[in-house]
């Protein structure tokens, strides 16, 4: 279950920081983005103590920040169609196999 509050929590960070670039500094003007931040933030941090429940507090940090960094280049990519050079890519990648070594590792059961 605490996967599921994972994904659940890299979700709302991830499109809470896609719409931070809209809210062009928190300007008045965009009242909306500014609403997906906090509420996406908010959202994050409930899921997330749901997901330590089941496992511990590093596992759940470091799978959750891992993922949001895959998800947030992947969406700013598509969303705002920004160009990312192909050594961060690299880097990327190096966090996806992270994640896969976190999740393969015996760390977090209980």
């Amino acid at each position: 279950m605490s996967w599921f509050f994972i994904i659940l929590a890299v979700s709302a960070e991830a499109l809470s920081h896609v719409a931070l670039k809209a809210t062009d500094g928190f300007s008045l003007t965009k009242p909306v983005p500014a609403a997906l931040v906090i509420g996406g933030h908010l959202a994050a941090f409930l899921f997330l103590s749901q997901a330590m429940k089941g496992m511990p507090v590093g596992v759940v940090h470091s799978l959750w920040a891992g993922l949001a960094i895959v998800a947030v280049s992947l969406i700013s990519t598509v969303v705002y169609r920004q160009h990312l050079e192909p050594i961060v890519w690299v880097g990327i990648i190096f966090v996806v196999i992270g994640v896969v070594l976190i999740n393969f590792s015996q760390g977090h059961v209980h």
